[in-house]
């Protein structure tokens, strides 16, 4: 770990590199013999006592998800797992800056500029949720039960009823941009409200302004017993609009352009995470009874897309023309 990375953990408050306990190398339980993921024992990269930076979104870590399945990785390879929250955009700037090992946001536009930059390899789809609208109860724009999240923030606007934007180029952030971009429509004025936060964060100022904002739906339900606010338009896990699908991705960060990342442990993770059990613990994580997360890894019929940006190969096939 660079004398940079251990900088920034302490001034984040992230713990320190755990003891050398349990498992000694990648893919093979301590003791040799084939591991879990029928990987020769002999094969042995050693890690443990290392540690892992994570960067990672808001969504990720508020809602519980990485505490909850993090502990069996651990365990494993005898290592820690230090995930740093972040909004998208400043999750990929760090992995950037050579201060990550492993980066799991969701935007796949900054993804692929990530990707297309050189500074990520690898890269997995992990799982999805999708994106509400929620707002007051009272509903003063009257968008509840639209169909179309265009036209329910077309209507907030139309109305000024009071927005909270995050504005901190998260994934969500993005989304919201994007959504704005297609009604036509560019906020701004007292109605709209960016507040540079995260999500939970954001949540909390909307439900003290009686405002409307646009939320994943795994922080919403971890958060809603807090806020005084209801999901007034779906996305499409309860029948709402395909725009508000909010889809997950994990990398490792290139250890061509940084030399000091933990490419061998960042690996380990993403086959680890992408993993069947593992994925069926992610699908059976409960946050008041309610699933937050769907895992995507795992298919019948994979898109071989996700390795790459989108378009990448038309882009290669015109090159060689």
């Amino acid at each position: 770990m660079t004398i940079q990375r251990r900088e920034l953990l302490a001034a984040l408050g992230v713990g320190g590199v755990a003891s050398a306990a349990g498992c000694s190398a990648v893919g093979g339980r301590e003791g040799g013999g084939e591991g879990e993921n029928g990987t020769d024992g002999e094969s042995e990269v050693g890690v443990a006592g290392e540690a892992l930076t994570l960067t990672t979104t808001t969504s990720t870590y508020d809602t519980g998800l990485l505490d909850a399945i993090h502990t069996e990785f651990e365990e494993l390879y005898g290592v820690t797992v230090d995930a740093i929250p972040r909004g998208t955009g400043a999750a990929l700037r760090t992995a950037r800056d050579g201060d990550s090992d492993v980066v799991m946001v969701h935007a796949r536009g900054l993804e692929d500029e990530f990707l297309r930059d050189g500074y990520g390899v690898n890269r997995r789809d992990l799982m999805f949720n999708d994106f509400v609208i929620v707002g007051p109860e009272s509903d003063p724009a009257g968008i509840q039960g639209t169909g179309s999240a265009t036209e329910a923030l077309t209507a907030v606007a139309d109305a000024q009823a009071t927005f909270v934007s995050r504005g901190d180029n998260s994934g969500t952030h993005t989304k919201e941009l994007n959504l704005w971009e297609a009604t036509g429509t560019e906020p701004g004025g007292d109605w709209y409200q960016e507040t540079g936060t995260g999500m939970g964060e954001a949540l909390n100022i909307a439900s003290q302004q009686g405002a409307y904002t646009l939320s994943d739906r795994g922080t919403f339900i971890s958060q809603r017993s807090a806020v005084g606010l209801a999901v007034l338009v779906q996305g499409p896990i309860k029948g709402g609009p395909e725009i508000l699908a909010n889809p997950y991705g994990i990398m490792a960060v290139n250890p061509g352009v940084h030399e000091g990342v933990n490419y061998d442990l960042a690996m380990a993770y993403i086959g680890w995470i992408t993993s069947p059990t593992v994925q069926d613990a992610i699908s059976e994580y409960r946050v008041n009874g309610e699933q937050l997360f769907f895992p995507r890894a795992v298919s019948e019929d994979p898109d071989f897309g996700q390795y790459v940006p989108e378009g990448w190969s038309s882009e290669s096939d015109d090159s060689d023309v």
